[in-house]
């Protein structure tokens, strides 16, 4: 698997400076540009920034930052990681991305999604009993604008539109776009009815779980007759220069994450123990440079994906961390995982 594309995911987690003070949700939009801007330099193959509505994230609106880091970059894709299509308009999101799009000549890539997290519905005046027509009949209205052409659709959740233009067109007639998956068969079925990559977010154990949504998605493409794509996937991690620094660095911040958004969700507090299992073999991709690079091409191996996010940043790390943590990934990691995988 030769053109295999690794890449890096972030939500804007808002970080600390080297004493330990957390920075402003502005200075940590700065910082990921400046990480995307050492990403393009070594390498990477891809960028992409989560859109969320709450506190500890910077970034809720991806297409605003990425337009940043189009006019600072030369080769790097330029991803949302996801963009919530529920809680937006399916005709402006076109827009913004195919804006994006012309500003870094061709680089933008779209991730639609329903969304992990639910602050966007209220705060849009979205009810969330609407939350599974809502993504239908968006994602069905978005397919329609992909072409490019004039629009005549109908629905419940907006407008009407008859032979409705929309600009920009992009300049090359295609808009990459991806749907984000976390698990719902029903999810990756109709991906693969609107000929859509699949990206599969894998955020706790073992990635060979997730061999059945890689195969029924392939299975599906080929008895709808679309095309099943190169699959991507997504999971949380973290590089140092030595495997007990990284852990040490991360599970601190990592913790504090989790069980705050477990409170919400009636999780129990993490225990270390389970923590460092996951690091062992489930899907939190954490250590020294060839401890990832060899963890990463293993998943990609056993699923047979065309791609990998790690997902860099988790709470108040400080930004010396993460800045060494982007630089050890493009200069070590992904190099020696496209090595691993052609072998």
């Amino acid at each position: 698997m030769t053109d295999l594309e690794i890449g890096l995911d972030t939500f804007g987690d808002v970080p600390a400076d080297d004493t330990g003070a957390t920075i402003s949700h502005a200075a940590a939009i700065r910082q990921v540009i400046d990480e995307a801007v050492l990403a393009d330099e070594l390498g990477v193959d891809v960028i992409a920034l989560g859109e969320h509505h709450r506190p500890e994230y910077s970034i809720s609106t991806p297409e605003t930052v990425l337009a940043a880091i189009a006019a600072r970059t030369q080769r790097i894709k330029l991803a949302s990681g996801v963009t919530v299509l529920s809680s937006d308009d399916p005709v402006r999101v076109f827009q913004r991305f195919a804006t994006v799009d012309a500003i870094s000549n061709g680089r933008a890539q779209v991730i639609l999604g329903r969304g992990s997290f639910t602050e966007s519905f209220p705060l849009f005046g979205y009810d969330l009993s609407d939350y599974d027509v809502l993504f239908e009949e968006k994602i069905d209205l978005f397919a329609e604008l992909l072409k490019e052409q004039p629009v005549t659709w109908e629905g419940t959740t907006r407008a009407s539109l008859v032979d409705a233009d929309v600009f920009p067109k992009t300049e090359s007639g295609h808009l990459d776009t991806w749907v984000g998956v976390g698990g719902s068969p029903q999810s990756v079925v109709r991906t693969a009815r609107y000929g859509l990559p699949l990206m599969l977010a894998i955020i706790g154990g073992q990635a060979g779980r997730f061999a059945p949504y890689v195969d029924l998605y392939r299975r599906a493409a080929e008895q709808l007759g679309t095309v099943a794509h190169p699959v991507g996937m997504h999971s949380p991690g973290f590089v140092a220069d030595t495997d007990e620094q990284a852990k040490e660095l991360f599970y601190p911040a990592y913790k504090e994450q989790r069980d705050r958004i477990g409170a919400l969700r009636g999780w129990p507090p993490l225990r270390r123990a389970e923590f460092d299992a996951e690091v062992e073999g489930g899907s939190l991709y954490i250590g020294a440079p060839e401890t990832v690079a060899r963890r990463i091409a293993a998943a990609v191996k056993t699923l047979g994906v065309g791609r990998f996010d790690l997902i860099y940043t988790v709470g108040p790390q400080s930004v010396s961390a993460r800045t060494r943590a982007v630089e050890l990934f493009g200069s070590k990691v992904a190099p020696m995982v496209r090595d691993m995988v052609a072998e």
